[in-house]
């Protein structure tokens, strides 16, 4: 694992790394056999995959086994979702951390969500902690929805996200995940307000891969996108076998990321 890791951080340093995140361990070995240079979880697409929604409910035991089950195929660097670490009690959170660095992960995700930045940050400490004991380079990405989440006004959330990252860094992440921009300014802005490598989301409206890189980015992420696409397949698929004991495969469309959770809430 030790040169997975140190392989993981220099991803970081030159170019646009691009992370198709996956649910499960055909997934993960199907984007390391079409040339996916690391692989990421999705923690909406794991949980969904489970039985569970979105959101911190997905058990430990069912995390841990996915990327147990994920390693044991590929050979490229694996970089896990834990969402806000499954916890705010921080004894928790480091039970989820180490389980997780100990199945196999190189990098983590971390997000603050609704809650306050310096939770975030004593979690991304503790982080560093866990994994030095390990002897693993934990990547530690930061992730902030002051985008996602509508938590400051549009005129604020640049500030905001610098604000928080600045933070983050102290605290000891190695990137910062600022899902959900897309508008050139604002990524740019973000970019040179910070040392840390940025990591942005694939949402609709974002600026071309050769564009990100220029004003940038050093991480381009998929999020549940992909997920999103086979649950909406797959139920276009079941529709039209029920109607007609046929697959018709000519309209298929994802469905939203609320559809899914949906379903399991």
């Amino acid at each position: 694992m030790s040169m997975l890791d140190t392989q993981f951080h220099q991803m970081h340093q030159q170019g646009l790394l691009i992370l198709t995140n996956v649910a499960d361990a055909t997934g993960a070995r199907m984007v390391e056999h079409l040339g996916g240079q690391a692989v990421a979880t999705s923690s909406a697409a794991v949980a969904w995959i489970h039985g569970y929604p979105d959101g911190n409910a997905l058990p430990l035991e069912r995390l841990v086994a996915t990327v147990e089950s994920i390693a044991r195929v590929i050979s490229v660097p694996l970089s896990v979702d834990v969402e806000a670490g499954y916890s705010d009690d921080l004894g928790r959170v480091a039970e989820v951390l180490d389980a997780v660095i100990g199945a196999g992960a190189v990098g983590i995700n971390i997000e603050d969500g609704a809650g306050a930045p310096e939770l975030l940050a004593r979690k991304i400490e503790l982080a560093r902690q866990i994994a030095a004991r390990r002897d693993v380079k934990l990547f530690i990405n930061a992730r902030t929805d002051v985008y996602l989440k509508g938590l400051v006004p549009a005129e604020a959330r640049v500030a905001e996200t610098l604000r928080r990252a600045a933070l983050y860094q102290a605290a000891g992440a190695d990137g910062l995940f600022a899902a959900g921009v897309s508008a050139v300014d604002e990524i740019e802005a973000i970019c040179q307000g910070i040392a840390l490598p940025v990591n942005v989301l694939g949402v609709a409206g974002l600026p071309s891969p050769v564009e990100l890189q220029a004003l940038g980015v050093r991480r381009l992420s998929a999020g549940s996108g992909i997920a999103e696409f086979l649950y909406g397949a797959m139920g276009g698929l079941v529709k039209s076998f029920l109607a007609h004991g046929q697959f018709d495969t000519q309209a298929l469309k994802a469905a939203t990321y609320g559809e899914v959770n949906g379903l399991l809430k």
